[in-house]
């Protein structure tokens, strides 16, 4: 074996012959040819070899293995700067100059040693020191990545590596503010990254980066040449800002078990940088990225559109291009909510400034990623209307550019999206979410205490799925005898509670539309988009039971409108108005005779049919086993006429609905009779003579009217001859 090893490092026998020897050797099981890949005949010796080690010979190998990667790294480190040395005369100093850059900073992405990572900082240093129009004047994504790089070697917890981070860092903000009297540039791109770090790293280490910060001060306290100018402040407002940064680490790692409350602390802290463009689109991304962890693809999705409509807003600042969008405005067809990126407020930062809007999304270039990103989170989301709202933004900029791949690219997707959904027509195959409302109560909840929210769960969620998860995260940080989950859905009164315990109170909800809503939302993806009011309904009788006889059955309708429409960049919104309306026995029996209403004519109205939905329509309408439901509603409530004036208009619309239900009755009886084979002649005519029943009980019902409502009305007393050029020939004749 050593012979061997030393024929291959001296290269007298390479890999092929090798490999051609070994499948020429002949092994002992009957004659198979012993190659490496036949994992069952090889005999791999490695792991027998290392269970004989002891452990000081393994600590060893590992000392090797380190030194030899540090080695390796020192001679790639040595060949950069032989490198520089050779082409700093040349005329292809800069791209080569960059590329140099570019190895360092994936050398200090690694796991180096502490001894090579002190050496590369140097060899940063120096070629910052040299070149500094390298980072400043040319590439901003060098200067990002550098910053980035650095500051992530400043929570090392390896205290020499924090030293030479440290010093790389004020160094580089120094060389900033010497070039251009402030470091704009540095200081933006370091508070992103720290951004960017605690909104997706894991092993951050906090306490580590304020030792760092607090050794970067030092630097600029002693430094002399600079004492009397604004760079010390300067230096001091970065670290305030950074420290700002931190706390918000702080809390986030308290609540990364809760997403809700992760999410809501990430948005809060990217509404605290809505007038500084960089800071807020890095927030939204790191948003977009737990989204896209949890499979929240809608939610994903919208913070990628928010933030092309922030780079949009900025860009229409900074040039007037008729091909890219005019701002956020132009975003609206997607979403309601982007509003919020307009750049109105008068502290908001121009672009032009240095520093501000210098990131690689803020550019032609960067805005067109976003889009696409933005449509592939819609596309898995099964959102794919939404993904035409966006193309209609991406295709005049492929347009302008004369760009035809990716516009056939583009119209390839759109071509998929439509084929979708026309081969969904119905919806059903789609499920955008479950919505439910989640009421605090108890002071140990704090800020949430008495909020509601209704909160967007994946589809088909059930209520007891909910109320589990809740009651155990809750359990978990208060503690099982603490928390209590309220059963009912009856306003709560808060001074009937223990102030000692939690009490959640949810509740399922559904999307609630007006009726001029309702002509616009036609399709499943209408009335599952850009939902901002929802309705739920708790059954009551005056005698305090939830449930009651016919004539004493109340109902409690809640419409709640959230702060903004659904879906929107967090799946749980604030609950801002609550409307309730109280139903008498009477109403509630005519919403349930239209809710059966629609449900025969959707059955029946069904494409492509479905002859069993149907049936279970009809049988539920017209069965002699619930024959007593509609008939027992009609003979509660139009066997007499109400003595009350107010409920007449009710009584008519209830004689009304009836009317409406027996002729749906009559047009289901129709379409199932077209569908229905031999075998069920027998169960159809069974559903016409129960449906014959019904309508002869319901006739002499539903065909007495009120007289009062169909008196002619009186004539005025005196004509008045009318006066076509006179305004008062217009008014209303009093009577």
């Amino acid at each position: 074996m050593k012979a061997r090893l030393e024929e291959a490092i001296l290269g007298t026998i390479g890999a092929r012959q090798e490999m051609v020897r070994r499948c020429r050797e002949r092994s002992p099981y009957g004659g198979q040819e012993n190659v490496r890949w036949r994992k069952n005949v090889t005999h791999w010796r490695q792991n027998a070899d290392r269970v004989d080690k002891t452990k000081a010979e393994l600590a060893q190998e590992s000392v090797v293995d380190g030194n030899l990667a540090t080695e390796a790294a020192l001679i790639a480190l040595d060949t950069l700067e032989i490198i520089v040395k050779t082409v700093v005369m040349s005329e292809l100093k800069e791209s080569v100059l960059g590329g140099v850059l570019r190895v360092l900073l994936h050398s200090m992405a690694g796991n180096q040693s502490a001894l090579f990572l002190q050496h590369c900082f140097s060899t940063q240093r120096a070629l910052v020191y040299k070149f500094p129009e390298m980072l400043f004047e040319e590439d901003t994504e060098l200067c990002a990545d550098l910053c980035l790089r650095l500051l992530r070697h400043c929570s090392s917890s390896v205290s020499s590596v924090r030293s030479h981070a440290s010093a790389s860092l004020y160094l580089l903000m120094r060389q900033n503010f010497e070039i251009g009297n402030n470091f704009a540039r540095v200081k933006m791109q370091v508070t992103m990254s720290l951004s960017s770090l605690v909104g997706t790293s894991t092993k951050f280490n906090e306490e580590h980066l304020r030792r760092s910060l607090k050794t970067i001060l030092t630097y600029a306290e002693d430094d002399l040449e600079l004492r009397d100018s604004p760079f010390p402040e300067q230096v001091q407002d970065l670290a305030f800002n950074l420290h700002m940064i931190l706390t918000d680490t702080v809390k986030m790692k308290e609540h990364q078990q809760d997403p809700e409350m992760l999410i809501d602390l990430m948005y809060r802290i990217a509404k605290g940088y809505q007038n500084s463009p960089d800071l807020r689109l890095t927030w939204l991304q790191n948003m977009a990225g737990k989204h896209s962890e949890r499979g929240n693809h809608a939610e994903a999705a919208h913070c990628l559109v928010h933030s092309a409509a922030l780079v949009a807003e900025y860009l229409n600042m900074l040039e007037d291009c008729r091909y890219l969008p005019i701002g956020c405005v132009s975003f609206q067809s997607i979403s309601s909510n982007v509003l919020e990126e307009s750049a109105v407020s008068d502290d908001i930062l121009s672009p032009e400034e240095e520093g501000i809007c210098s990131g690689k999304y803020f550019s032609e270039s960067g805005l067109v990623g976003l889009l696409e990103q933005a449509a592939a989170s819609f596309n898995m989301a099964a959102m794919y209307e939404a993904i035409n709202g966006v193309y209609k933004i991406l295709c005049p900029i492929h347009e302008a550019n004369r760009d035809f791949k990716k516009l056939a690219s583009v119209h390839g997707k759109l071509q998929d999206a439509f084929n979708k959904v026309y081969n969904q027509s119905s919806g059903w195959e789609r499920m955008f979410g479950t919505y439910f409302r989640v009421g605090f109560y108890g002071c140990r909840f704090g800020d949430l205490d008495e909020q509601e929210f209704v909160y967007k769960e994946p589809s088909i969620t059930k209520l007891a799925e909910i109320s589990h998860r809740l009651e155990e995260f809750y359990s978990e940080r208060f503690g099982d005898e603490v928390v209590v989950i309220i059963k009912d859905s009856n306003p709560v009164d808060k001074n009937k509670l223990d102030p000692n315990k939690a009490y959640l109170q949810i509740t399922y909800v559904e999307p609630f539309f007006d009726t001029y809503e309702l002509k616009e939302r036609i399709t499943y993806f209408d009335k599952n988009y850009n939902l901002r009011t929802f309705m739920y309904c708790t059954p009551f009788t005056l005698d305090g039971r939830a449930h009651g006889d016919l004539h004493e059955q109340y109902k409690r309708k809640a419409i709640l409108t959230t702060s903004h429409a659904f879906p929107y960049i967090k799946t749980r919104i604030n609950v801002i108005h609550k409307e309730e309306i109280i139903l008498m026995p009477m109403e509630v029996a005519i919403e349930d005779m239209q809710k059966k209403t629609q449900e025969l004519a959707f059955a029946t109205h069904q494409d492509p049919a479905d002859s069993k939905m149907l049936q279970m329509v009809l049988q539920g309408c017209v069965g002699t086993t619930v024959n007593q439901g509609p008939l027992e509603v009609a003979q509660v409530f139009l066997s007499e006429i109400p003595e009350d004036p107010k409920l007449f208009r009710h009584h008519n619309k209830l004689r009304l609905c009836f009317k409406d239900f027996t002729k749906r009755c009559e047009d289901a009886l129709r379409k199932n009779k077209s569908l229905i084979g031999p075998d069920q002649k027998e169960y159809h005519r069974e559903l016409e003579r129960n449906y014959t029943k019904l309508r002869e009980a319901l006739f002499p019902l539903i065909n007495r009217k009120i007289p009062q409502l169909y008196r002619p009305l009186p004539l005025p007393t005196t004509l008045t001859q009318r006066n076509s050029l006179s305004r008062s020939s217009f008014r209303r004749v009093e009577c």
